[in-house]
Parts: structure tokens; C-alpha cells; sequence
């Protein structure tokens, strides 16, 4: 990736709307320079004077990126090339540090400080002790339009990171029997993940079970990771790989013993949904809620409306979730190289569901799917 090129644009792209731009440890932060994530915690670890972990720039002053000791040294940061860096000792004065940097911008005054949407309170607490008489805006929807569009060489890296879910997938349906726990096949889908390349899943392994004598329960996992997947029941998968910063957002759909006609017919709607979503991504022809519609209108006909949860789905590149949205409401226009999900589905709380998702590419001549592999229902007996 030519980062270089990257601050140049976003530096362009400022004009009179910044004066001082923070960026923290982020996926702003990595699609700038790149700079990497780790993988997050649950709970929180602290470094002194983390509040200032992060990269500063303004529209003529190149990015310098400020990091407490224990991220620079035990995070392998201190080795980057072609990034300023700056580390403040364990009992430095973060604030020193950050006074040096803002000299070195000379920002005006009451100057626009543009911060990206994950800074923390803590560290907002300290800018404005600092710099009592600034502005804060969104560093993010500064940056978002050059994140939205993909190049060529990005999504090549999505593609890639496709491969390697897919390749996790295949390796995982080798593993699948009648009787294993949802915490067994999380389990296995992480495992395959990062043995095929991922620095690990993109967002938490999730599932969707349902059947008659298997009732589907959202956002309990204590309670779903151990039941028995018991047929008759369709197994939903929803997870993705993570290349070079990129998120992967994948989703097929298993049946443990010999589908019902139910199953055949749920599993062949949502398919036909996302084919008629797929189609409708045309650049230059449709907004992201005329896609939404295309694809909600196959099963709306077939009356599992109420089933379709959720938006047909979302944009996606180094979050896993990003602008815009495949949903009523949302009328931005398609440009080449938007990259959405494509994930229809059909969620009943006592009865068989299906899922599908793939990330596709927005085109002139419709969408290009990534991912291909899996069409039909996989059945497990």
C-alpha cells in the first residue's frame, strides 16, 4: 500500500476543515500509515501516559507517532520503518511530549482538532487541558471517503483474506458431526483461521442454531456453547478472517441430519435473496437501499418477511462494519470499488433457519462476489 500517497490525500483533503489531527491506535490510524492493531482485549490493560498512544499531523506537518515504552518495545512498534516515532519513558511526562508535538505543528488559535471516533474519553480529558480553547470534530468522516473506496491492491488483500476463510471452512466441515457443542465448533473455526493465515477471527465466531427441539437464542453464549447440535437443526456460521488489517465477514449454512423440506426451501430462498442482492450492486444505477429491497423482496414474496432481521448488510474493509449500509433508509449512491456483505437471512426461533454472506464487490455490471464456494446446503449426517 502507498501510505505515503494516502497522507498526502487525507492532508488535501483537510483544507480549512483541521488544524491538528490525533489519530489512535486504529484502523484510521493503520489505513494512513500503516501502522498495525493487535488483537483487542476484553478488559482493559494500561501503560502510563497511554492516553497519548497515537499518531499526530496536521495539513503540513508529516504524522508522528507517540508511544508509551511497554506499547513501543513489547509491541514490536518501536521497530516500524518509515514512521516518526516517539517514546515516552515509563515516568516521562506525557504531557511534556505532547506540548513538544504541538509546538512543532503550531497549530492557530482555537484551532480544529480532528480525532478519530475510537479516542478514548481519557484521552479527550487531556486535550482539552491542553488545548483549553480547541475544537474537537471527527478525524473519521474526514478520512472516510478515501477508506470507502477500495483500490485495486486493497481489494486484493480482501480476496486473500477470503482464501483464507474459506480454506478455514473447508477444514472445519471436515471436523462436523451430529452431537459436537457450539463451543467445540467456535473453537475449531478459530483454530482454522489462524492456521490458515489470520492473525485471527475479525470479529467473536458467532452461530445462529435453530430447529424444532433446538430454540434459536441471540446473545446468550454461556447458554448455546454448551448444547449438543443434535439433528434435526441448521447450523449457522457467521465469522471471517483478518489480512494485513482487512476483515473478512463470511456466513454458510449446515444441516445436522437430512433436511426437512423446510430447510430446503429456507436455505434456497435466502440463496436466491442474495443472488438477486448481488445482481442489483450496479455502479452508477442503484443506492444502497434499492439493493437492500432487491434482495428482501424475494423472501418478503415467499412469506418469511418478519425472518429477515436485519439490513441486508454493510460496508467493510479494515472495521468489519463500515458506511454505508445496505438497509432502507440509506441512499448512497454505488461507486466502483464499494465493498459490501451480502447476508440475507431467514432467523425462526423454533423452526429451521439459513444464512449466507460474502463480500462483494460493487461493479458496473453488478456485483463481484469474493467468495463463491458453498452454494448448496451442507449436509451432515
Amino acid at each position: 500500500m502507498n501510505y505515503d500517497d494516502r497522507v498526502r490525500r487525507f492532508q488535501a483533503a483537510l483544507g480549512g476543515a483541521a488544524d491538528v489531527v490525533f489519530l489512535p491506535i486504529s484502523a484510521d490510524l493503520q489505513y494512513l500509515t500503516g501502522v498495525p492493531r493487535d488483537i483487542p482485549n476484553y478488559g482493559l490493560t494500561m501503560h502510563p501516559g497511554a492516553w497519548l498512544e497515537g499518531a499526530w499531523l496536521s495539513p503540513n506537518t508529516a504524522p508522528v507517532l507517540l508511544l508509551p515504552r511497554m506499547t513501543a518495545e513489547f509491541g514490536g512498534l518501536n521497530k516500524l520503518s518509515g514512521v516518526d516515532i516517539r517514546v515516552l519513558g515509563d515516568w516521562d511526562d506525557p504531557a511534556a511530549l505532547v506540548r513538544d508535538i504541538l509546538r512543532q505543528i503550531n497549530p492557530p488559535a482555537n484551532p480544529r482538532v480532528a480525532i478519530s471516533d475510537t479516542a478514548t474519553g481519557e484521552t479527550v480529558i487531556h486535550l482539552q487541558q491542553l488545548i483549553p480553547d480547541a475544537r474537537f470534530i471527527s478525524a473519521t468522516s474526514l478520512l472516510r471517503p478515501l477508506r470507502v473506496i477500495k483500490s485495486e491492491d486493497e481489494i486484493a488483500v480482501m480476496r486473500r483474506a477470503g482464501a483464507i476463510t474459506e480454506a478455514a471452512f473447508a477444514d472445519v466441515v471436515k471436523q462436523l458431526k451430529p452431537g459436537m457443542t457450539e463451543l467445540e465448533l467456535m473453537s475449531e473455526v478459530d483454530y482454522q483461521l489462524r492456521r490458515h493465515g489470520s492473525l485471527g477471527p475479525s470479529f467473536t465466531t458467532s452461530f445462529y442454531n435453530s430447529g424444532p427441539d433446538h430454540p434459536l437464542l441471540f446473545g446468550q453464549r454461556l447458554a448455546t456453547w454448551p448444547r449438543a447440535l443434535t439433528p434435526p437443526v441448521s447450523v449457522l456460521f457467521d465469522f471471517g478472517a483478518v489480512l494485513d488489517g482487512y476483515c473478512y465477514d463470511y456466513g454458510r449454512t449446515v444441516s445436522f441430519g437430512a433436511p426437512s423440506e423446510e430447510q430446503v426451501r429456507v436455505h434456497r430462498l435466502v440463496m436466491e435473496s442474495q443472488a438477486a442482492g448481488i445482481a442489483a450492486l450496479k455502479v452508477g444505477t442503484a443506492t444502497t437501499s434499492q439493493v437492500d429491497a432487491a434482495a428482501r423482496q424475494v423472501i418478503a414474496a415467499a412469506g418469511y418477511g418478519e425472518a429477515f432481521r436485519h439490513r441486508l448488510g454493510h460496508g467493510i474493509g479494515m472495521d468489519v462494519h463500515e458506511p454505508p449500509f445496505l438497509t432502507a433508509g440509506d441512499e448512497t449512491p454505488l461507486r466502483e470499488g464499494m465493498l459490501f456483505t451480502i447476508e440475507p437471512s431467514i432467523t425462526q426461533f423454533n423452526s429451521f433457519s439459513a444464512r449466507v454472506e460474502d463480500v462483494v464487490v460493487a461493479r458496473p455490471g453488478g456485483g463481484e462476489p469474493l467468495t463463491r464456494r458453498y452454494q448448496d446446503l451442507i449436509v451432515i449426517e
